[in-house]
């Protein structure tokens, strides 16, 4: 009886904050009302969360637990414990209930629980500060509200919680031995959440097709916890998806890229191949336009809004993909694939990671090489997301950003106004092109990103408009002020233009992956490759290699795009979407999620519909040797070139 009394506010607090965690659980459903439309997904919803939640609990409890049979009953020092037990409690409580009130405008915004994004953000405590107060303010103010409205709840709660405790009588050594024992073993049942060989995960308790249902089971602080652990186990894809020899993940990555054996792979470098290039003459210069957050559903010649007549008049004008896709849904996803041609991974992209800071392929990397001056230009701070860094130690030669920009018009959270930004884009390329080398320049938007902001006065203005709809508009108008410009300067009759989206606006859906949401715009002016709408279904890996055979290099590279200037017997795209992976080969699909077996589903791209399908071995295991191909690639430093001759001279 001495040892129950003894833990009874753990008991009572357990009961509260399960409660507390249920009970919003709930709530949050109740929104999703339209998406959980029976009963038995609110129950298993309901009863899987409570597991996560009790296992959140045992281990955030573990240690005050065993503590607690010394310390409490030591009646010198037990009042001492409590005072630190009672602020311990509240610290959880309170970071639960921050979590919770924070997860409605993170699903506003990705459609599901915070995770490594809401992790990742938090390294750029300026930029994201300010973007919360300009376009999220009553985000933060409903967050603050209700972890204060919670909280005072909570404190006359923990009143009753702690009541009448004092003081207690000391266990004896084996009442302390025993109940130390029990603890352990419930602890760490609790902890594990099930009997069986591994502990509970969010593969665990996941049941449905829907991503947003299946983070509905966990609770917010639970799903940034094991989002911060994943970030240790990021090199090595195949702890989520499922083992694969090297052997046979190189030969199915390079038979899809159409990479022949007789070719100039290396056991350094495996993927690494030599295309005959579709453009013969004087080198190019290469500047690519890099489109913040512009899903195709807002461009008007692709079907979605009519809020583009620019980029329209451009996709009609020039070479333009149709049926382009992302490969994720973060910026950093988008300047991987364009300029890298990286597969995408569970990881974060190659752009923050650390092995990845020098001597990763980009094709920047192969046009310094060929004598090409390199540059970055970006309206923000280029530290943001690692850029600076990553672009410096592979092939980027100069970087321009928002301190270079002289008085610019208009300044917002992320800087300079995207008219700005092609304002003095049009002085840097003049200057290079003033120069005896070809150039090539990636250019950054980024004024169609939360919270918004754009100069008065530019654009008309309609009534009922939302600030998304407004910036894309704003976008748009001063990139065909750009290109219009660029037309009358000397340099456009010898450069190509790339202008491509990095990702969508808001990738959500209730697929395990929602293919449609990584639909983009694509379209390539002023090349020698006739004008056309190209209606095949591509990925954005393609381009960059595309890219080069537009130019005429000849250079060999470990990138696994095709050139899109050929005709190809398949069609074949892939993405990352949180932690599932797709790979997608003409309509059919295959969906893999963490510690669950490969889904088979078949993609009517009219409807925009997956139907499940019989299983596909063969495509199942492209799927996995390309979702493992990054993790190898990355930690054994196998996506590289030869260094050049000017780089064996330099060192």
């Amino acid at each position: 009886m001495k040892a129950i009394k003894l833990f009874r506010p753990f008991a009572a607090y357990t009961l509260s904050v399960l409660f507390f965690l249920a009970a919003w659980r709930c709530l949050l459903m109740l929104w999703q009302q339209e998406i959980i439309t029976n009963i038995g997904d609110f129950l298993a919803v309901l009863i899987n969360g409570i597991r996560i939640d009790i296992s959140s609990l045992a281990y955030l409890l573990a240690i005050p637990l065993l503590l607690h049979c010394v310390v409490a009953t030591n009646v010198k020092i037990n009042k001492y414990w409590f005072i630190f037990l009672k602020a311990y409690f509240l610290l959880i409580f309170v970071l639960f209930a921050f979590f919770e009130f924070a997860t409605v405008e993170f699903i506003v915004q990705y459609s599901t629980r915070p995770n490594r994004l809401f992790i990742e953000y938090l390294s750029f405590p300026k930029e994201v500060f300010g973007m919360l107060l300009e376009g999220h303010l009553f985000a933060m103010i409903f967050t603050l509200v209700g972890v204060l409205v919670s909280t005072i709840i909570y404190l006359k709660i923990q009143k009753v919680i702690f009541a009448k405790i004092l003081p207690i009588v000391e266990l004896k050594l084996h009442a302390k031995l025993l109940t130390s024992i029990a603890i352990i073993m419930l602890t760490i049942l609790a902890a594990r959440g099930t009997v069986g060989h591994r502990p509970i995960n969010p593969s665990l308790v996941y049941f449905s097709n829907d991503p947003l249902i299946n983070s509905l089971t966990l609770n917010s602080m639970y799903s940034v916890a094991f989002a911060l652990k994943q970030f240790g186990d990021e090199k090595n894809a195949a702890k989520m998806y499922g083992n694969m020899s090297e052997e046979n993940i190189f030969r199915l990555v390079k038979k899809s890229t159409l990479i022949a054996d007789n070719n100039i792979s290396t056991i350094q470098i495996p993927t690494l191949v030599k295309r005959a290039p579709y453009f013969k003459g004087k080198p190019k210069n290469l500047v690519i336009v890099l489109e913040e957050s512009l899903g195709a559903k807002h461009v008007g010649a692709l079907g979605g809004q009519r809020l583009t007549p620019n980029l329209d008049k451009l996709i009609n004008e020039g070479w333009a993909f149709n049926q382009m896709y992302a490969t994720g849904t973060r910026s950093v996803r988008g300047i991987e694939a364009v300029i890298t041609g990286f597969t995408p991974t569970p990881s974060r992209s190659v752009v923050k990671l650390d092995k990845s800071q020098r001597n990763f392929y980009t094709i920047a990397q192969t046009l310094k090489n060929n004598g090409y001056a390199t540059q970055f230009i970006y309206g923000g701070e280029s530290h943001f997301d690692n850029m600076k860094s990553f672009f410096l130690g592979n092939g980027f030669t100069d970087i321009v950003d928002f301190d270079d920009i002289d008085s610019p018009e208009f300044v917002g959270s992320w800087g300079a106004s995207d008219g700005d930004l092609f304002s003095h884009s049009i002085k840097e390329l003049n200057t290079l092109d003033k120069k005896d080398s070809p150039f090539f320049s990636l250019i950054f938007t980024s004024s169609n990103h939360t919270p918004f902001e754009i100069p008065a006065n530019k654009i008309p203005i309609i009534e009922d408009e939302s600030g998304r709809e407004k910036a894309i508009r704003y976008a748009d108008f001063t990139l065909g002020k750009f290109i219009n410009e660029a037309k009358q300067q000397p340099f456009w009759e010898d450069t190509v233009f790339l202008i491509v989206a990095d990702h969508d606006s808001r990738t959500i859906g209730h697929d395990l992956v929602p293919l449609n949401a990584f639909h983009i715009p694509a379209v390539i002016l002023n090349s020698s490759f006739p004008n056309k709408r190209d209606n095949r279904v591509v990925s954005q890996i393609d381009l960059p290699v595309t890219m080069l055979s537009l130019l005429g290099i000849k250079d060999a590279t470990p990138m696994l795009g095709r050139d899109l200037s050929n005709e190809y017997s398949n069609e074949r795209i892939m993405m990352q979407y949180h932690e599932n992976f797709a790979y997608v080969e003409d309509k059919k699909v295959t969906i893999l999620q963490p510690n669950k077996k490969a889904t088979y589903w078949s993609w009517d791209i009219i409807s925009k519909t997956l139907s499940p399908t019989k299983s596909l071995p063969e495509l199942g295991e492209k799927a996995l040797a390309h979702a493992l191909f990054g993790s190898i690639a990355y930690d054994r430093r196998l996506y590289t070139v030869p260094p050049s001759k000017i780089e064996r001279e330099e060192n």
